[in-house]
């Protein structure tokens, strides 16, 4: 039996999942939860990386606690686009920032010496104002002391990497998320780095998920009490990981549900068609070196803000399951928003936006938790069927089911609304699709697994799945064609 260690973060929370592989079946075990939320300093939002990085050690010592031999390998996946800063000596150049303090005034800083079809074209990636690039060029011009010290750039999941093996490269699939990966070249996009006048020696070597890269640094070994054990890079990209945890044959789209619902399909080359950069669709990479065409979707973060302020406002923290309850309750089809409108990405006050926009767009007003809660939900399901639909014209031919994977898989009724809307079978599992998907990729490093087939039998044999059957269409028929056509 391999002893496999993953460390999922999101943007949200953690956990260290425990992996045992017999050769065909992974056996996964929670060690070790936490809580992770971005810290607001003097205008400025902050990943708290010192505690971020005692949760990995606390996961370690909880493999430890369970006295079952050797640790074979770890790896580490995260969320995309942020990164860390290192001086000459490999010191922390102060808290990585988080993405939530984008505004759209780092884009435009850009856009006066890059414009977007060109980056685009470049790169593939979707216009998106936290994307790296964006982060970076707001840095530059404020003349950050840190950037023009940096030695190394690392994006978290390398940074929090670099920290346990000492080890400094760049994992392909994250790379790609930040509008800064050239997907013809294979490589960092060096032109816009110049033109943009960033420092190019910050950009690291890149590697591939399936690759081991060193080992637990020989003090931290020490401390813990554990064997020097391998660190491979993974799908470091939690989507990427994801995907790769997909049980799916034949033709199929994905959507991994979470704070985001990453919605899209995988290719061999990317596609940077006028048609995918009109549609807002980035080209992120797969562990296998290809791409995944994909709609980030502002996804479950609607609810859990709008949970934050029940909380707070109310006095009444609801379970996940009342939420759903109560939206089961609501009237159908009251309310349909655009889960992607501007001023939903910032945190704080949602409910209150979501009645704004209502009252913007001429819908009716949500009052009640039930209502809040149904429009979100059923409005997601729509985008996915627009979503659907444009990944359908982006590759010519039709997708007959969509796979979702991660926490979002809890939500039963959000998946039945997914498959009315889209008139498609909704296959969903496993839930921890991220950390399976980051283990599979640590047996492949390790030699145990070759191709992506072998890796998805092993998904197939290790995991239930549950099918939902299209129920109730013409209903969510005349809601696209009347209700969110208008949106």
């Amino acid at each position: 039996m391999v002893n496999l260690l993953a460390f999922d973060l999101g943007a949200s929370n953690g956990r260290a999942i425990l992996g045992q592989f017999d050769g065909k079946k992974m056996t996964m075990q929670e060690l070790h939860r936490f809580e992770n939320n971005y810290i607001e300093m003097n205008g400025v939002f902050y990943w708290d990386l010192p505690y971020l990085y005692s949760q990995p050690k606390q996961g370690l010592l909880a493999f430890k606690q369970l006295n079952i031999g050797d640790l074979d390998c770890i790896g580490i996946d995260t969320w995309g686009v942020d990164y860390g800063l290192l001086d000459k000596n490999g010191h922390l150049l102060g808290n990585p920032r988080a993405y939530r303090m984008a505004v759209d005034a780092d884009v435009e800083r850009v856009w006066k010496t890059v414009d977007f079809p060109t980056l685009f074209a470049r790169t593939g990636i979707a216009n998106l104002n936290f994307n790296t690039i964006y982060q970076l060029a707001r840095r530059k011009s404020e003349g950050d002391v840190a950037l023009e010290n940096a030695n190394t750039l690392l994006l978290m999941p390398d940074l929090l990497g670099y920290f346990l093996t000492g080890e400094k490269k760049s994992e392909y699939t994250n790379v790609t998320t930040g509008m800064i990966y050239d997907p013809t070249k294979k490589d960092w996009d060096w032109q816009t780095i110049d033109e943009l006048k960033l420092p190019r020696h910050i950009f690291t070597e890149m590697d591939q998920a399936g690759q081991l890269r060193g080992k637990l640094r020989p003090e931290l070994a020490e401390e813990l009490g554990l064997n020097q054990a391998n660190f491979s890079a993974v799908g470091t990209h939690d989507t990427a990981s994801a995907v790769a945890a997909i049980p799916g044959t034949g033709s199929f789209a994905f959507c991994s549900s979470g704070t985001w619902s990453l919605f899209g399909v995988e290719t061999d080359e990317p596609i940077l068609t006028d048609a995918v950069r009109d549609a807002n669709f980035s080209n992120e990479g797969t562990v296998q070196g290809g791409f995944r065409p994909l709609k980030n979707i502002m996804g479950l973060w609607l609810i859990q803000e709008c949970r934050r302020d029940w909380t707070k406002k109310l006095g009444i923290t609801y379970s996940w399951n009342e939420i759903v309850e109560e939206a089961r309750k609501a009237e159908p089809f009251r309310t349909i928003i655009d889960p992607d409108y501007g001023d939903f990405f910032s945190g704080g006050d949602m409910v209150r936006k979501v009645q704004d926009y209502c009252r913007k767009i001429s819908q009716p007003v949500p009052e009640t938790v039930g209502q809040v809660a149904r429009a979100i939900y059923e409005s997601l399901a729509l985008k996915y069927r627009w979503a659907l639909e444009r990944l359908e014209e982006i590759k010519g031919q039709r997708i007959d089911q969509l796979n979702i994977v991660g926490g979002g898989i809890q939500n039963k009724l959000l998946n039945q609304m997914a498959a009315d809307a889209i008139n498609r079978p909704v296959v969903t599992g496993p839930v921890e699709g991220a950390a399976l998907g980051n283990l599979l990729m640590q047996a492949k490093a390790l030699g145990l697994l070759n191709t992506m087939e072998e890796v998805r039998q092993v998904v197939r044999n290790s995991e239930a799945v549950h099918t939902y059957t299209p129920n109730h269409t013409e209903y969510w028929e005349q809601a696209y064609q009347t209700l969110f056509a208008r949106l």
